[in-house]
């Protein structure tokens, strides 16, 4: 359900991947969803994808996050070959956009 809400929520993209963030109104810390589909490739490559972008988040979401919000990440093709700066980049500068038309 959570996922859903997100989906119908303000939207950023980048070229690895896009950022659904929603505020979910309390006082609870931020949290991170990431949805990667079987478009993307197969399941070595989507888990690879998948832990790429949690270094990213842990990277980045500690600064740039705020909290309250619940944030997922739909991952494209890209993200497996991109850099990493890449994916920190990307992720900041869409935590930014999504923040800035709030």
């Amino acid at each position: 359900a959570d996922f859903l809400a997100a989906a119908k929520a303000l939207r950023a993209h980048a070229a690895p991947f896009s950022l659904q963030a929603r505020d979910r109104q309390d006082s609870g810390g931020l949290r991170l969803g990431l949805t990667v589909t079987k478009k993307v490739g197969n399941a070595v490559e989507r888990n690879r994808i998948r832990r790429r972008l949690r270094a990213a988040a842990r990277a980045v979401l500690p600064q740039a996050g705020k909290e309250g919000f619940d944030y997922v990440v739909v991952a494209r093709r890209a993200a497996l070959t991109a850099d990493f700066s890449a994916l920190t980049g990307g992720l900041e500068n869409t935590i930014k956009q999504v923040h800035k038309t709030r």
